[in-house]
């Protein structure tokens, strides 16, 4: 009888699904354009500010809403706000993304103060606010509000010359994280003052994650904060996991031959390290109540290694790991009933905000 290692079929799924979306001809690499030259710079020198800084509380935005649909029990509205971002960064920017749109999903009779709501932020590829939303429905029955941030460079705020996920330049990695955390923490401060939600709470996959773990470690107040299917940081995803056959070596070698010596692909590499750990979440401030931290990580992720996982956990004392049977990609699509439940246990752990008068 022949045994088969179901691991090893989930981990195998994960480089297959690579070689064929990101090692053939369908799609260029990642950063093929170079490293973004000033732009870097830039943002190297915003994201280092970052903390012990955070400036709060943030610009209050006020989305401008249509309503999308309504039933008996929910109403589903999409809003758009201009950016908050700096000058600074706003003219970093693509013109396309200077406005951030978001789906917001929520109970519709119940009072916000007896109602949670959790921002999901995109993962690598996710243009669109359906799968989120497909994430969030069911927990309407628990009264928990879903609101859907469609990420800069994403969507309808891709810029006319990206194709797909596939960022041009390595500063477009910083600026899509810092653009995506400075409108997260402006949405939660709405959802806060103007909505007056009784709990909050942030959440993403994959490359959302990663920002949702930064977003949550800097509120000032305990929120839940909810990081599935994510590494600590940028370097293991394009270095380590199956995305490091989809970075174009060879354009980062060339643009800093124009301004250095020549370089060999392991010293690129080595740069590239050393620019991503710019995005390494163990380097920011441990989250205000890290009991409402729960990180669910695949048991066999070819994207996100386990000790990446564990890195996390050992960074935020008190913080809980889960781990589902498989691999990134089977993950994704299989085990969004675990991602509900560690929603609803994160939220659990919180205390209610006092009601209004």
């Amino acid at each position: 009888m022949v045994t088969v290692n179901i691991g090893m079929l989930h981990y195998v799924l994960d480089h297959v699904y690579g070689a064929f979306v990101h090692r053939t001809k369908l799609s260029p690499p990642f950063f093929s354009r170079g490293w973004g030259g000033s732009k870097l710079d830039l943002l190297e020198k915003m994201i280092k500010q970052l903390f012990p800084q955070q400036n709060w509380p943030p610009t209050l935005v006020q989305p401008v809403w249509k309503t999308v649909w309504e039933s008996q029990t929910a109403t589903l509205r999409e809003g758009f706000f201009k950016t908050p971002c700096d000058h600074e960064l706003l003219t970093a920017l693509p013109p396309e993304s200077h406005i951030a749109r978001v789906a917001f999903l929520a109970p519709k009779y119940t009072p916000s103060h007896k109602t949670a709501c959790v921002v999901h932020l995109a993962g690598t590829g996710d243009h669109t606010f359906e799968r989120r939303l497909r994430l969030g429905g069911p927990l309407l029955k628990e009264n928990i509000a879903t609101m859907v941030l469609e990420s800069p460079f994403y969507g309808k705020r891709r810029p006319l010359l990206q194709r797909g996920s596939k960022l041009l330049c390595v500063s477009d990695l910083l600026l899509l994280g810092r653009a995506t955390i400075e409108e997260a923490r402006c949405l939660l401060h709405w959802l806060d003052c103007e909505a007056g939600f009784g709990k909050m709470g942030i959440c993403g996959l994959s490359m959302g994650g990663v920002h949702a773990a930064m977003v949550g470690s800097l509120h000032p107040t305990p929120i839940a904060t909810l990081p599935f299917l994510s590494p600590h940081s940028a370097v293991v995803a394009f270095c380590e996991g199956v995305l490091k056959h989809a970075t174009a070596w060879e354009a980062l070698r060339d643009d800093l031959s124009m301004h250095e010596a020549s370089m060999t692909l392991d010293e690129v590499k080595e740069r590239m390290r050393n620019v991503l750990s710019l995005t390494d979440v163990t380097r920011f401030p441990i989250p205000k109540d890290p009991s409402a931290v729960i990180f669910v990580a695949a048991t066999d992720d070819g994207y996100i290694p386990r000790h990446s996982v564990l890195e996390l956990e050992k960074a935020w004392p008190g913080s809980e790991v889960r781990w589902v049977r498989g691999g990134h990609v089977s993950s994704f699509l299989l085990h969004n009933g675990a991602f509900r439940r560690a929603i609803v246990d994160s939220l659990n752990r919180l205390q209610w905000k006092e009601s209004p008068l």
